[in-house]
């Protein structure tokens, strides 16, 4: 019987809110791990574990950077701190810069699937002509030093190895929420919804809305794994549910930040 996915992103959705709902589905481990180990990337450790998230009990998948290429990507005070007030990261470091064609030259000589290859940079490929148009230029041209770079490639390698690895073969998701305000990052002071973000939903019809909770819930990472696994926006009339997987987010905002996938029939 063919498998079918059902993410419900009430509270967001992101690479590692993603990745780790598959791992509490099943997708296997050490699988993951040995893709992963095949891209030859350094700087960075990977941590799957339990943890508690406003109650429920999920699972976390952390891409930890050393120092050199930290982004602060889960730091709270860098992300929602008042202008001009935050000295903490140095925005003048140098940073990694991969364009489409080294990404998926990285890709390529992964240990992986075909289709999870496939699936991989059909993602990237989503992110760069978002990325693109949000600033006018071409897609050859987009460099993902602001999707973090290595983190940004293990995320989307690990998303895309971890959904292969179930067999799904239908992907349901009616809606994305994502939060209000603004956020920090490379460019500046963003509005939330980030404009990749906003593009993605304007390209592929992710439904998206907003809640009244401040901060950023729906990264472009986990707009483009929307995009690109999406098959269907509407719930069956009758299911049953045959598997629960949750994946907890980094960030602390006033809602449970999870991400729950449902197998169902």
């Amino acid at each position: 019987m063919e498998r079918v996915l059902y993410l419900d992103a009430s509270y967001g959705i992101s690479g590692d809110m993603f990745i780790a709902a598959m791992l509490d589905l099943g997708a296997d481990a050490p699988v993951l791990m040995k893709a992963l180990k095949s891209l030859f990337l350094h700087g960075y450790e990977v941590k799957i574990a339990r943890v508690k998230k406003a109650g429920f009990d999920a699972c976390d998948f952390l891409v930890a950077l050393d120092d050199r290429h930290q982004n602060h990507d889960h730091d709270m005070e860098y992300l929602h701190g008042k202008a001009g007030n935050y000295t903490k990261v140095d925005m003048r470091k140098p940073c990694e810069r991969r364009n489409i064609k080294d990404v998926e030259g990285i890709i390529q000589k992964a240990d992986m699937t075909d289709p999870a290859k496939k699936l991989a940079m059909k993602i990237f490929g989503i992110l760069a002509e978002a990325e693109a148009k949000a600033h006018g230029i071409a897609v050859e041209e987009v460099y993902f030093h602001e999707l973090g770079a290595i983190d940004s490639i293990v995320d989307v390698v690990a998303a895309a190895v971890c959904f292969d690895n179930l067999g799904i073969g239908r992907t349901i998701i009616p809606e994305l929420c994502d939060g209000t305000g603004t956020i920090r990052c490379r460019h500046g002071i963003l509005p939330v919804p980030v404009p990749a973000v906003r593009i993605i939903d304007e390209a592929y019809q992710l439904n998206l809305k907003s809640n009244d909770v401040e901060g950023e819930l729906v990264t472009p990472t986990g707009a483009a794994i929307a995009a690109a696994i999406r098959t269907d926006i509407k719930m069956p009339a009758s299911y049953l549910v045959r598997k629960v997987g949750i994946g907890a987010g980094k960030r602390q905002y006033n809602c449970p930040c999870i991400l729950r996938a449902f197998l169902i029939e």
